[in-house]
């Protein structure tokens, strides 16, 4: 049984009485800080978009499974995997769709670095094409700072519109396999920005949109030089460009579509 919180957008935002709803997929520090609490970026992220009309779902990967955190564990021995929170968020999809003031056919997810990579492996074609019955198509994701390493091996097109925003500077999980995959895509099966949307902000480390300053982990095993630590920050700047992007792309969303599945 997942742990999730719902906070419902203001009723004068929302069209015939319904809104559209978001899933917010947390990192591998988890969603809560040090006294339990949701964290920072939850809760601004929560409060930004309740502000622009669109209900939240903040979705507990961790505390279920008996984890408070993956960041110090090695990439490949990690007791959550991917493909764990990938059934996660196709479960956080569903249970959105089936609120009764949620119009199913805005959908949205937005995860951070662990879940931004849990975005993409949420929305591969292949593996979404298996997925289990009832969970809709979402109307668009977002990806912040994912890792995309996986992703060159595969090649797989998102089932929807896609917004990844990357740090050039990010050293934890580079900037680079995800320009090289969207790229590839784009030259081989003819992706628009449209379908897939990459913003890099020049200097930006690993949390770029948060709010604490550059700091050096070396708690972390992981990265672009393993056993040497990574850097994890806010960047004002692109803390800007990238709030503005994301209330720029969701403004494709606002109004009901027509259900592509």
């Amino acid at each position: 049984m997942l742990k999730g919180y719902w906070t419902p957008a203001a009723a004068g935002h929302s069209a015939q009485g319904r809104t559209g709803a978001v899933m917010l997929l947390h990192g591998c520090g988890g969603p809560y800080q040090a006294d339990g609490a949701l964290s920072a970026r939850m809760r601004s992220y929560t409060q930004r978009l309740n502000e622009l009309g669109w209900s939240v779902l903040v979705l507990d990967s961790l505390t279920p499974r008996g984890e408070r955190e993956l960041c110090t564990q090695r990439a490949g021995s990690r007791r959550v995997t991917q493909a764990n929170r990938r059934l996660d968020a196709w479960a956080g999809l569903t249970w959105m769709a089936a609120q009764p003031n949620v119009d199913a056919n805005r959908l949205g997810m937005i995860g951070w670095s662990n879940g931004g990579s849990t975005v993409l492996a949420a929305l591969q074609a292949d593996r979404f094409a298996s997925r289990p019955e009832g969970v809709p198509v979402p109307a668009f994701a977002v990806a912040y700072y994912p890792g995309c390493m996986e992703l060159q091996r595969v090649r797989q097109r998102p089932v929807a519109p896609l917004l990844m925003q990357l740090g050039q500077s990010d050293d934890w999980t580079p900037a680079q396999p995800c320009l090289d995959w969207a790229q590839e895509l784009k030259d081989a099966q003819g992706l628009r920005d449209a379908d897939l949307e990459v913003a890099l902000y020049p200097g930006a480390y690993h949390g770029f949109d948060g709010e604490g300053p550059v700091r050096l982990r070396r708690d972390v095993p992981n990265g672009v030089n393993p056993g040497q630590g990574v850097h994890v920050g806010g960047d004002p700047q692109a803390r800007r460009s990238s709030q503005e992007r994301l209330s720029q792309w969701l403004l494709r969303f606002v109004s009901p579509r027509h259900d592509p599945s």
